[in-house]
């Protein structure tokens, strides 16, 4: 319930708009209550007694009453359309920003998919409940209360019928309410896997083609849609007696009411236009309830909503800023002091051990290793992308934790094994690294990267559309591009995740003498090919998460078997002088 109540609480920033929603609606619902009121005027004391002008005076009232709900009830439709679109707006805006402060682990906690689905559907869930709830849970309570007691002032010896129906309808929507409520939080975590696998899929339809894996991707997604379809169907289906249930009650005691109402005018207890009135409460009131129970199903299935939604505004970022940070790097001196890490604190082992290294500032460093060595793990604590567990990275001799997160990321580029860019001309594309670059600057840019090369060749040149995610360009252009934006920045230190494997050795030659040519910039190259650290001034050798030797070329094949074999196994028939 305090997961929703949060929610909510930020109708607070549209108090003007929800203070007029709701004025609108119980001016409405006033005046709806009076005409049943009217109407037994005009039978009892207009037609049966003949007085011409009663009937004249309480149906020209009931014709105002009518005009005016009618207004009330077009401004309300407005005011609420302006109130819960405003509040969706505010809350997926919030959402959103507060998934951008997540460093990398706090992302770890959720799926993607998950994420993607608590930023759109939950918070779509949070509309439709305040859209379709507002104007019932404050229409209910009014027409309950009034229509129960000018029931009461009219036929206080039937109005008695109401007090039995209510708890019946009472129980009812407890036992619905309660057979329903754990099951929306399993519809929203289905729809969390309908999203995951239609993700992975159009993100590597290409592979599933390629595999011709067509088949075993449609049974995935049966398997995932139809267990959504189960759970739904069966929540739906107990949701659903909430209606008929409450119109058995509802019919049951009309019937009672028209037998107690008649034999009451058949003693001339009650007239005719009374018993008129007290069946149009009755509908009232009934109707009242049922709003209520629409309403306790709809808050019932926010409930999940609200929960998920909370749980990403309850994550605290475990990357912060200090106070007082230090603004900017001067030049690009680098340690490791006694370094350990592991993604996470349960894990049992380190994915880096005893990482004690010092890279110069200007220097060139390339960093070899086997799969999974942490050779990337290594690089990301450089940015604080994710933060040592025991030891301090050092950069100018002072600890990344006390640099401003913003200007440590703006001083340091990286260009990541996958290779990201987004829908848009090369030129949006190549702004990320610096939005106020001239063509010049772009061009100069490109031309270090190599991606000149084929620049010119595309229609519309820097105005190229690269489509979704870069899908109109090859892996080594896009591998060029993402190098391009990563220089735009001018930054102090560079880092390279095997970011130019999909380029041709000659091509990824060029690329890394022009960035070493770059006086000043402190560049890592993480590598496969030992082609690309071969002119590095340090080479690291990683293995199993540990250090296992630092050097220069030469110096590590005279006595690195790990580097031997690398050089032997991809240079064997090269002589050591034509590559070194």
């Amino acid at each position: 319930m305090k997961d929703l109540k949060y929610i909510l609480s930020y109708l607070k920033y549209y108090k003007k708009d929800l203070f007029v929603t709701l004025a609108l609606v119980i001016v409405e619902t006033v005046f709806e209550l009076v005409i049943p009121f009217l109407m037994s005027d005009i039978i009892d004391l207009g037609i049966a007694k003949g007085n011409e002008k009663q009937i004249w005076i309480s149906g020209a009232l009931i014709v105002i009453c009518a005009i005016i709900s009618l207004i009330t009830g077009h401004f309300y439709a407005r005011s609420n359309a302006r109130l819960v679109t405003k509040f969706s707006y505010h809350l997926r805006g919030e959402v959103f920003k507060k998934i951008q402060t997540y460093s990398f682990s706090n992302i770890d906690h959720f799926e993607s998919a998950s994420l993607i689905t608590r930023v759109t559907n939950d918070v779509q869930i949070m509309q439709n409940t305040l859209a379709g709830g507002l104007r019932p849970i404050c229409r209910a309570p009014i027409m309950l209360i009034m229509g129960v007691a000018l029931s009461f002032v009219m036929a206080p010896n039937i109005a008695w019928i109401f007090l039995c129906a209510i708890p019946i309808l009472g129980i009812i929507l407890f036992l619905i309410v309660r057979r329903t409520a754990s099951k929306y939080s399993i519809i929203q975590k289905s729809v969390d896997d309908v999203n995951r696998v239609v993700r992975e899929n159009v993100t590597a339809i290409r592979t599933v083609k390629s595999y011709v894996r067509e088949d075993y991707e449609k049974e995935k997604f049966n398997t995932a849609n139809t267990n959504v379809m189960n759970v739904t169907k069966f929540t739906f289906r107990v949701a659903q007696l909430n209606q008929p249930s409450f119109q058995l009650v509802m019919y049951a005691v009309t019937v009672t009411i028209l037998y107690l109402g008649s034999m009451a005018i058949h003693n001339n207890a009650l007239g005719v236009g009374s018993l008129s009135a007290l069946l149009s409460y009755i509908l009232q009131v009934l109707n009242s309830l049922m709003m209520f129970s629409n309403i306790f199903l709809l808050v019932n299935r926010s409930f999940a909503s609200s929960k998920r939604i909370c749980e990403i505004f309850n994550e605290e970022p475990t990357i912060k800023n200090k106070e007082n940070p230090i603004l900017g790097i001067k030049d690009g001196t680098i340690d490791f002091k006694d370094v350990y890490f592991k993604y996470k604190d349960t894990s049992l082992e380190y994915v880096l051990q005893d990482i004690n290294l010092h890279i110069e500032a200007g220097k060139s460093v390339g960093i070899l290793g086997g799969t999974g060595s942490a050779k990337s793990s290594l690089v990301s604590l450089i940015l604080r992308l994710y933060d040592v567990t025991k030891g301090e990275v050092l950069i100018d001799g002072i600890n990344v934790k006390d640099y401003d997160l913003k200007r440590l990321r703006d001083d340091i580029s990286i260009v990541l094994q996958n290779n990201v860019l987004f829908s848009g001309s090369i030129r949006d594309n190549l702004k990320w690294g610096n939005k106020n670059a001239s063509d010049k600057e772009l061009y100069d840019a490109l031309k270090m990267a190599c991606a000149d090369e084929f620049i010119g060749r595309l229609p519309g040149e820097l105005n190229y559309d690269l489509g979704q995610g870069g899908v109109n360009v090859s892996g080594g252009q896009k591998q060029r591009l993402c190098i391009a934006r990563a220089l735009l920045k001018n930054p102090k230190i560079i880092i390279f995740d095997d970011s130019t494997s999909a380029c041709d050795m000659e091509t990824e030659r060029k690329i890394l003498t022009n960035i070493r040519s770059l006086k000043g910039l402190t560049n890592i190259i993480i590598a496969q090919r030992i082609t690309s650290v071969m002119g590095a001034d340090m080479i690291i050798i990683i293995d199993n998460g540990k250090i296992v030797d630092i050097g220069n070329h030469k110096e590590l094949l005279a006595r690195n078997d790990i580097y031997q074999e690398l050089y032997n196994t991809q240079l064997g028939g090269v002589s050591d002088a034509a590559n070194s």
